[in-house]
């Protein structure tokens, strides 16, 4: 139904994941940004969790037959005619992008899912160039929205004391509230924040817990590491807060290089 022209920059298929199978070790997985896949989706007329596409930009396909789709960059359908190449515009207000197709991609599930899993290598490969998907059947639903205004990720995030929140000196979540943190590297797994002096009051080491994703984890070197949707399901590093769930997409939107604050409450 469709082939891949270029395949861009991380781009993945992803639905809502595969929550619920910590204990077998599984990661949840899916979008990045569940909120903002699910309105590409609705754009379309789809279900929220319809697998799609997740890019951080330079996707380009070609339709096979006519598609109706819709990007997180246009946040509005757009009707392909057979043949007609679809290239997802730049756009630096965000890292992550979801472009949507009626009828969602239709690959094989893995464990109930077709969202690809970097770090486990579950579920289908990283899209690539060349690469033909076909589209599921058109729902017979209605398309209601016609544009759909996005705004910027937050910069400032909301976050919880972590488990291991007493390993820190007194005093840092005034330090975290007041300090910029600039992103300095990020991926599905998760994404590396510099900038606080959070002193340690512990140098030992932790046998490895439970992580959670939006979990902010305190490395020996300063830096703070936010969990995100392909993270392991147990880490040795002292969680020291936890960003709250509506919250941890604003921390994943923004690109290396940027700022933002964590308000610990």
């Amino acid at each position: 139904m469709l082939t891949v022209v270029a395949a861009g920059w991380g781009t993945t298929v992803q639905d809502f994941g595969r929550p619920g199978l910590a204990h077998l070790g599984v990661s949840p997985s899916g979008m990045v940004d569940p909120a903002l896949g699910a309105l590409v989706n609705r754009l379309v007329g789809n279900r929220g969790g319809a697998p799609l596409f997740e890019t951080c930009g330079g996707l380009a396909f070609r339709a096979d037959r006519a598609l109706l789709v819709a990007s997180s960059a246009e946040a509005a359908p757009l009707a392909l005619a057979a043949g007609a190449t679809y290239r997802l515009p730049p756009a630096p207000e965000r890292l992550w992008h979801y472009v949507a197709i009626r009828g969602g991609l239709t690959l094989a599930p893995t464990l109930g899912s077709a969202a690809t899993d970097t770090m486990a290598g579950l579920g289908p490969a990283p899209v690539s160039a060349g690469e033909v998907l076909a589209v599921g059947a058109d729902p017979g639903t209605e398309v209601t929205l016609d544009v759909a205004p996005l705004g910027a990720p937050a910069d400032t995030v909301r976050a919880s004391r972590g488990p291991r929140a007493d390993w820190l000196a007194a005093g840092w979540e005034r330090v975290l509230a007041g300090t910029p943190l600039t992103v300095t590297d990020a991926s599905r797994v998760g994404v590396r924040l510099r900038g606080a002096v959070l002193h340690r009051l512990r140098a030992d080491e932790l046998p490895s817990e439970g992580l959670v994703r939006g979990a902010l984890q305190a490395l020996p070197g300063g830096e703070l590491v936010m969990m995100l949707a392909d993270h392991p399901t147990t880490g040795g590093y002292p969680v020291v807060a936890v960003v709250h769930p509506d919250d941890v997409a604003d921390v994943a939107q923004h690109r290396p290089g940027t700022t933002l604050r964590v308000d610990v409450r």
